[in-house]
């Protein structure tokens, strides 16, 4: 009876080990899993201008971006959009700016110009991206995704560049645009720096 009883009790925590082992091996899965995708984040970022800013901007969509240069591509993109339209929003509102001189309104009015335009362009390089194909459909849908990004990017300089020269007193609006849109334009560039990588490797998830 007392082996009965001792055999059981081998079962039992034989039984308990293999579920804790099961449960750690589940759980670990996932970390492993974010932090391969985390390094491949780090390493990919290397290729842009602001790699810091890259990988705090992509890192928290590493789950999805996985190891994919497509992912990784799309995600930078619509990170880039999703400030554009928020800068966008901003920059639009400082018209109605008490104080402002007619040279900073035009300013303003030609940088709503320049930033609703980008995001019009980023938005057609997201959809771009996700219908590419392969062969020379994949090369036909990059060219114009980088195409598209590229011009965002100079409509994004071109904006901060209406605020140059003399005639802008109210420092603050300056100040505060230049601030957004030069945050836009960082995001932009990597963006286009991992988009040009994902072109150069041709690579398909």
């Amino acid at each position: 009876m007392a082996k009965v009883g001792f055999s059981l009790i081998g079962v039992v925590l034989y039984a308990s080990l293999l579920q804790l082992l099961l449960s750690k091996a589940q759980s670990s899965s996932p970390s492993n899993s974010n932090s391969n995708s985390l390094d491949f984040i780090k390493a990919s970022c290397k290729a842009t201008t602001y790699p810091a800013l890259c990988v705090h901007s992509l890192s928290a969509f590493a789950t999805k971006i996985r190891r994919s240069q497509r992912q990784l591509s799309q995600t930078a993109l619509a990170v880039s959009l999703s400030k554009a339209k928020s800068a966008s929003d901003f920059v639009s509102k400082m018209t109605r700016v008490k104080g402002i001189t007619p040279r900073e309104r035009a300013a303003v009015k030609d940088c709503i110009e320049n930033m609703a335009d980008t995001v019009d362009r980023l938005s057609q390089s997201v959809r771009e991206l996700g219908h590419m194909g392969s062969g020379q459909d994949f090369v036909w849908h990059m060219s114009n995704v980088q195409t598209w990004v590229s011009a965002a990017l100079t409509d994004e300089n071109t904006c901060l560049d209406g605020f140059g020269g003399r005639g802008m007193n109210n420092g603050n609006v300056k100040a505060a645009i230049r601030r957004r849109v030069v945050s836009v334009a960082q995001v932009t560039s990597n963006a286009l720096a991992l988009v040009n990588c994902f072109a150069s490797k041709h690579h398909h998830p």
